[in-house]
């Protein structure tokens, strides 16, 4: 028994069913160990689509962690930034790496270079195990940190030696937890909290990125069922709560904010997306519910912290209501915020071409049904789709997160598709962010996954372009055009379906010939390149 055999057992006993990883002799013992234990092996094109892949099998498979195994040296610096991108996002993954044999550390060895250092700062654990035997201790180990407190990715260095050497079949198997601790919150924070409700006249919650980590979805629905709370989310906090929930709201966040004197911070972090906090009203009263403490206050000092398991927060929340005897009801409040919402933006359904960003997003957006998987991989194309497009029902939505990490569609879909055989799978793309990891349709053509892109090709990296244009003029344009490139055309080279759209009308049988032709498919919609600036700042 070679210690390969020891991670795919240990593994497997977590509840493991995929490993994501490009072929490396450093990691060959892992692959051994897997086949025998019955590990699917997904072989990706780069080590960076390896990391996107396993931190998206968390995303998709809540309570469970995504593993991606990488050689050494460029291995792992290639898949750096899927660390960094599942380390913005807290998502829980693991990444195994390979190292020349222990016996030669610090001789040079093929590709040796210190992995553990390079990773401590974006991993909430980083070590290299040195004893066979001691594998099983140290995956463990990694899996708790990842799943505790605030979530995140974590590394383990194998080097060859101790991958290849030889173990006790006896070798005990730890018991590995990979669902989140259920940590409550303190009572005297919930009754405070509770206090400060009472109290309020337009209270508002934020739901954000720790709900979907603390499955705290049933828990949330019952609060807010409880108190009408009008909710408004970001970041994976998008699909916790049905697109057709009476408690969800989306148009009136602005005017919600500016008028709140409470806000409920569920999982939702003060970041540029909240305007560090300072888009809150001085005098409004805030609530953070967070897994962890280290998250409390920043940006913005919190009036009450409820930390714990957010789900725990909630329930905790409602029984101190019970117990108290404690009425909170809302509804009127948010009724009046729905009616504001009742005029709904017209849909844009322009005849021009080249065809309107709005007219391909709200085709899409008409198309896409709730059992879907979608998955936003871009700048521009992504920030007009959300406007229009509605979130299934299953919360399945993914997308760059916070790190702003382009290139992440393909791999995405590659875990949503092998974790979910069941569902279809849809990829939002610009057409700079098909450029970066558009060769994993090959992994996806190689593994019969049905996957569908669609691309919104103008030709540019239209987000800096348009800033460049009205800060230097239209004449200084550099670094931001492309060219209108058959992306369609290099998947069906690769064995895809391919389809070219030049007209609106064009766009939803494009879609529905992808979808019935079983492939991996790539529509690629020509688009109006728009340089006109409207305002907004990177900060």
């Amino acid at each position: 028994m070679h210690g390969g055999h020891l991670v795919a057992r240990t593994l497997k006993d977590a509840g493991v069913e995929c490993i994501f990883t490009l072929s490396g002799g450093h990691i060959m013992p892992i692959y051994d160990g897997c086949l025998d234990r019955g590990i699917k092996i997904i072989d990706v094109r780069h080590e960076q689509a390896a990391s996107h892949a396993a931190d998206a099998w968390s995303r998709v498979r809540p309570g469970s962690i995504g593993v991606a195994a990488v050689t050494a040296g460029p291995g792992v610096t290639d898949a750096v930034t899927g660390v960094a991108n599942a380390w913005r996002a807290n998502s829980p993954m693991l990444l195994f790496g390979g190292q020349g044999p222990f016996a030669n550390r610090g001789k040079g060895s093929l590709q040796e270079m210190d992995h553990v250092s390079l990773m401590r700062p974006i991993t909430k654990w980083a070590d290299a195990c040195y004893e066979t035997e001691r594998i099983p201790e140290y995956i463990e180990l990694a899996i708790r940190h990842a799943v505790s407190g605030i979530p995140g990715p974590v590394f383990l260095e194998l080097p060859m030696d101790v991958l290849m050497g030889e173990a006790r079949w006896e070798v005990p198997s730890p018991k590995i937890q990979t669902a989140p601790p259920r940590i409550s919150p303190d009572r005297n924070a919930v009754s405070a909290a509770l206090e400060l409700l009472q109290a309020a006249k337009q209270p508002m919650m934020m739901v954000g990125t720790s709900v979907k980590w603390s499955q705290a979805q049933g828990a949330l629905a019952a609060f807010l069922e409880k108190t009408g709370i009008p909710a408004y989310a970001n970041g994976m906090g998008r699909g916790m709560l049905p697109r057709d929930s009476k408690h969800l709201f989306n148009r009136t966040r602005r005017a919600a904010m500016e008028g709140c004197d409470c806000i409920i911070l569920a999982g939702a972090v003060l970041d540029f997306r909240l305007a560090f906090g300072q888009s809150i009203p001085q005098g409004a009263k805030i609530i953070q519910m967070e897994m962890d403490n280290t998250l409390i206050g920043q940006n913005r000092s919190a009036d009450i912290a409820l930390v714990g398991n957010l789900a725990c927060s909630f329930e905790a929340l409602l029984e101190g209501m019970e117990r108290d005897a404690i009425t909170l009801n809302f509804n009127d409040y948010a009724d009046s915020l729905r009616a504001r919402e009742a005029a709904e933006t017209p849909k844009d359904m322009s005849d021009a071409v080249p065809i309107k960003a709005g007219r391909l997003c709200q085709e899409i957006a008409d198309f896409v049904h709730d059992d879907m998987i979608i998955i936003g991989d871009g700048g521009d194309i992504v920030a007009s789709a959300a406007k229009v497009l509605p979130i299934p029902k299953n919360g399945f939505w993914m997308d760059p997160g916070p790190l702003g990490t382009l290139g992440v569609g393909m791999p995405f879909a590659l875990a949503a598709q092998a974790a979910h055989p069941d569902k279809r799978v849809l990829i939002i793309y610009g057409d700079g962010s098909f450029g970066l990891n558009g060769f994993e349709y090959d992994t996806a053509i190689r593994f019969g996954l049905p996957i569908v892109g669609i691309v919104g090709n103008d030709a540019a990296w239209g987000q800096m372009m348009r800033p460049q244009a009205a800060f230097y003029g239209l004449d200084r344009l550099v670094a931001t055009k492309l060219n209108y490139t058959r992306y369609d055309k290099v998947v069906e080279a690769m064995g895809g379906h391919g389809e070219y759209v030049t007209e609106p009308g064009q766009i939803r049988g494009a879609l529905e010939r992808a979808f019935a032709s079983g492939k991996a498919a790539c529509i690629n919609v020509e688009i109006e390149q728009d340089t006109a600036y409207r305002g907004g700042a990177y900060v």
